[in-house]
């Protein structure tokens, strides 16, 4: 299982909008099990907006991504890409 830590750049934090356009992302790779925890706190499913919402993570806070499957660490890093940007100003 490959596994990445990122600190969310997003002002919001993961809510609303960075929530909405990392869950597309997400979702993409239809073939892996994408998820995404806070420290100490269960994973959830990374292409729900819904359970993105709920994790609660704020600008600054970092996040352990992990995928299972083929093309998992070419995934992960574009999705620590993606939050390791200001989707906000975006």
């Amino acid at each position: 299982m490959a596994a990445r830590t990122v600190t969310i750049a997003s002002s919001s934090g993961l809510h609303a909008r960075p929530a909405a356009i990392f869950a597309e992302a997400a979702g993409e790779y239809e073939d892996l099990d994408i998820t995404i925890e806070k420290q100490g706190e269960e994973p959830v499913d990374a292409a729900s907006i819904l359970a993105l919402m709920g994790l609660g993570a704020g600008h600054g806070e970092e996040v352990t991504l992990r995928a299972e499957g083929d093309g998992a660490d070419k995934a992960l890093d574009e999705l620590v890409d993606l939050l390791s940007r200001d989707l906000d100003a975006e």
